[in-house]
């Protein structure tokens, strides 16, 4: 028996102003499992990281989280889905002037009605679960980038979530913090079960973790598939192999390409 996927776009675009970020897109993001979204820098990424958090709506299309049409829903049922939503900053966005357990304990004490107790004991447990509860009372300043991240991805578990939204993680971390930030992201993955959505530039790191990997460019999906199907399909897709290997593109074809296109839209006929 096939499970519906926890977030799917239907027929979604999105434009700013003249700008178009998505056409007409479809992808299902499966349940229980970590998805990547990946392409060139401008191609709507954390764009569709928004459009599931319901931040922003679609110019067309429906996005669906858990069964929610997001961009329908009322205010109530949106708030709900939020609470079961966690969200990782590129940046980190602790708050300079709470330690490391007031700032995970922030959201506990906006959305939770807990005894301090019981508050103090999910805090430690959240900092004790990404390796930062030494780190407890320290200030956001005193902690290097990679703890100050760990600290952030303690405060976006508080409320356990069913959802994770990670945009950018990796950003200026050295590669000792993104090794221990995939392991965290993946352990944490399986042993939550949760549903995750990392939006990154770093090919090879995210790959060695990605169950799905969606990839982005000129307002389309270019390719999906899991990490191993889509190297086998590199040959088929030129932009895919260049993006997967970081290589430059081929400005002989690209410009090829373009001449072809040009001249097909001036014809009214097919590439």
């Amino acid at each position: 028996m096939s499970v519906e996927p926890y977030i799917r776009f239907e027929q979604v675009s999105f434009a700013r102003g003249r700008q178009r970020i998505f056409d007409r897109v479809n992808l299902d993001i499966p349940r229980g499992k970590i998805t990547a979204v990946m392409g060139p820098s401008g191609t709507g990424k954390t764009t569709l990281l928004r459009l599931i958090g319901g931040q922003i709506k679609p110019t067309r299309g429906k996005v669906w989280v858990n069964g929610l049409d997001v961009a329908r829903a009322r205010a109530g049922e949106l708030l709900a889905m939020r609470r079961r939503l966690g969200f990782l900053f590129q940046n980190g966005a602790l708050f300079t002037d709470l330690t490391a357990a007031e700032n995970v304990a922030f959201p506990l004490r906006e959305h939770a009605r807990l005894p301090e107790p019981l508050l103090d004991r999910v805090v430690a447990l959240k900092l004790n679960a990404v390796g930062m509860l030494d780190a407890a009372e320290s200030m956001p300043s005193a902690l290097s980038g990679g703890m100050a991240r760990r600290v952030a991805l303690a405060r976006a578990l508080a409320l356990d979530p069913e959802l994770m939204l990670y945009d950018e993680p990796f950003t200026g971390q050295d590669p000792i913090n993104v090794g221990i930030l995939l392991r965290l992201i993946a352990s944490l993955n399986r042993a939550l079960n949760l549903t995750s959505v990392l939006v990154s530039h770093d090919v090879a790191e995210t790959l060695s973790i990605a169950d799905q990997v969606i990839i982005l460019d000129q307002a389309q999906i270019v390719a999906a598939g899991t990490p191993d199907e889509l190297r086998a399909r590199m040959g088929d897709i030129p932009f895919l192999q260049r993006f997967l290997q970081g290589a430059p593109p081929d400005e002989d074809s690209d410009r090829a390409l373009a001449a072809r296109t040009l001249l097909a839209k001036k014809l009214r006929v097919s590439v």
